[in-house]
């Protein structure tokens, strides 16, 4: 995953445009599963309009005496995203007002766009902007706009049960490692994954990777009737590179699958952060809108953190480890759904667990003896056929990878299905 992002930190992403097709087909090389949805320039889609595609070549600002700053080539942050064309002299007075900092990390570039609205500008440092010198400077933005299609990327893999679970993630952003791409290379590792290890999965699996917000507005405007048939569960991927926390947007009624699953795969965790739909911020927003209502959560490591869309969310932030451990946390809730989502108790009563040698086990230490009792003597009782392994590892407080692998026990048994 690492490598992954690495190779597709530089290309500038926008809505629409060259970035995103080529990283859409970086990862057609890893997922040929991934076919193309196209949306035109210019189509409406529900109450948005599909933009025109932003085609950047160069940009900068020069001084009187020849040096430039703000320089396209050495960040495509430096540029405000869709900006206009524009070639004109304007005094310092006049240019600091187009020019984007952020005083709070002042060695850092601001990340700023100005997508639907006609405008240009810069981004720079605060303390880049604080030692331009005085004199007057050129505004070259060597840019234009034409007609062309928004793409999303779409993979199913299908199971043999028509239900779904759903993984979103986003590719819209310039050069950031966290906020942009590591959502996106998580979403390909966890699709590798099931290919990998349920080749005839119990669930279908859809994946997409879209720019936000106009792109799963898109999504939706296409294929509302068949998600709200079949998605019983879904996970917005986004920020999920760094090792600081991990955090939860839920649902606007906290009571789905999605719910249930991401705080059971957390239970136990240290800087768990949970979020109720009144923080929303990814595109939770729309799978989650009135009249869509699906049940999608978003899964994050650090939902905010201070580098965020500036130039300092890099790969000192994101890092092989933070991205391996939310490969964990997602593969454990994919393991759930595949070894038995409402698992069934086949007896009536207890069980002898005696004499199935699950209740004489000899353990090295007596704690983890307890606790593995505990967790499979409770599952057990809990295994009705209705509630959901998410819900009974919520119900007794336990790790959902700690509450499979004595689910496996049980089931290699015979006394559970």
């Amino acid at each position: 995953m690492i490598k992954w992002a690495k190779d597709l930190y530089p290309l500038c992403r926008s809505l629409i445009g060259k970035g995103n097709r080529e990283t859409i087909k970086y990862f057609k090389k890893i997922n040929p599963e991934f076919k193309i949805i196209k949306f035109k320039s210019r189509t409406k889609v529900l109450d948005w309009i599909i933009p025109d595609e932003w085609i950047i070549n160069e940009a900068y600002l020069q001084h009187e005496n020849g040096k430039k700053f703000a320089e396209f080539k050495k960040s495509n942050l430096h540029i405000v995203s869709y900006s206009q064309p524009i070639d004109k002299f304007f005094n310092k007075k006049d240019i600091l007002k187009k020019i984007f900092t952020e005083k709070s990390m002042p060695d850092a570039i601001p990340y700023v766009t100005s997508y639907y609205n006609k405008d240009w500008g810069f981004c720079l440092s605060e303390k880049e902007k604080e030692d331009l010198p005085d004199g007057k400077y050129r505004a070259f933005i060597d840019s234009k706009f034409k007609k062309g299609h928004l793409e999303v990327a779409e993979a199913v893999l299908p199971g043999k049960s028509k239900k779904e679970i759903f993984f979103s993630s986003y590719i819209c952003h310039p050069s950031m490692a966290n906020n942009e791409l590591s959502g996106p290379v998580l979403l390909n590792a966890l699709l590798l994954y099931i290919k990998k290890n349920y080749k005839r999965s119990n669930y279908t699996y859809r994946f997409v990777l879209l720019p936000e917000t106009i792109g799963s507005i898109a999504y939706i405007s296409k294929k509302i009737k068949l998600l709200k048939k079949r998605v019983i569960s879904g996970y917005v991927l986004t920020c999920v590179g760094d090792e600081r926390s991990y955090s939860i947007v839920h649902t606007p009624d906290e009571n789905t699958i999605a719910d249930f699953s991401l705080n059971a795969a957390l239970n136990g965790f240290k800087n768990v952060h949970k979020y109720t739909f009144l923080d929303r911020g990814s595109d939770e927003r729309q799978y989650c809108s009135p009249g869509v209502d699906l049940p999608v959560c978003s899964f994050s490591k650090s939902k905010t953190y201070p580098e965020y869309h500036t130039s300092k969310d890099d790969f000192n932030l994101v890092t092989e480890k933070g991205l391996a451990q939310s490969f964990k946390i997602m593969k454990s809730i994919i393991d759930a759904f595949e070894i038995g989502l409402y698992p069934k108790f086949k007896y009536l009563c207890e069980p002898q667990l005696g004499r199935r040698n699950l209740y004489t086990v000899k353990f090295s230490k007596k704690n983890t003896y307890k606790k593995e009792l505990y967790i499979r003597k409770n599952l057990l009782a809990y295994s009705n056929g209705k509630r959901s392994i998410f819900e009974i590892s919520n119900i007794l407080n336990v790790s959902l990878n700690n509450l499979l692998e004595q689910y496996l026990i049980l089931k290699k048994s015979g006394v559970i299905n």
